[in-house]
């Protein structure tokens, strides 16, 4: 299991840094997991797409506080998104884990996500893996770095940095520039991520 010391950074250096780790969700005994495979950062209220902008509140408190946090919102698309806390106490910044290649608990998954199940880009969205990991907001303000909140990240393998594409972030709407360009999203293709973990995991 990472610990702490692991999200203490701003959001855009450790978004990178989770490709290749193991999210992980256990639900009555059973692991649910998988390797992250996308992450978008959100850093700070200077930062007009990161829901810190408004200050503190009830709904961004979590992004306030400790690194290694579980942020949980539900948007307007209806579905709930999960986040993880990042940098020093005091500087709201999370990071959205937006895809994961499933590994572990893939029959939970399935009846919790039945819908194209186990097909090409099963949980390549962030709706997509918070319904197959049965992550709501009961998770919000979990802590990554204790067991026993049923959801943490463990230390994975490394994907290649060639293999890493790098882009702006998606879904802003009319968030006004620069923050609508700024490249801090990264992900690592479906079939290359596959690959690699075959390769270093024995699939």
């Amino acid at each position: 299991m990472l610990d702490r010391s692991f999200y203490q950074r701003p959001a855009p250096l450790l978004a990178p840094d989770l490709l290749g780790k193991l999210l992980v969700r256990q639900i009555n005994g059973q692991r649910l997991a998988g390797i992250i495979t996308e992450t978008e950062a959100y850093q700070g209220q200077t930062d007009l797409a990161c829901h810190a902008r408004v200050g503190l509140t009830k709904r961004t408190r979590v992004m306030f506080g400790q690194a290694g946090h579980a942020y949980i919102y539900f948007p307007y698309v209806m579905h709930w998104m999960l986040n993880i806390v990042a940098d020093e106490e005091g500087l709201p910044a999370a990071i959205l884990v937006r895809a994961i290649y499933p590994l572990d608990g893939l029959d939970l998954m399935e009846q919790n996500r039945p819908n194209l199940a186990r097909l090409s880009n099963w949980l390549n969205g962030p709706a997509k893996l918070t319904r197959a990991l049965d992550i709501t907001g009961c998770l919000n303000g979990s802590d990554l770095c204790q067991e026993q909140s049923g959801i943490f990240v463990e230390d994975g393998l490394n994907f290649p940095a060639n293999l890493v594409r790098n882009s702006a972030r998606i879904g802003l709407g009319k968030t006004p520039e620069p923050w609508l360009s700024m490249p801090w999203r990264w992900q690592v293709g479906w079939s290359d991520a596959e690959e690699i973990i075959k390769k270093e995991i024995g699939m």
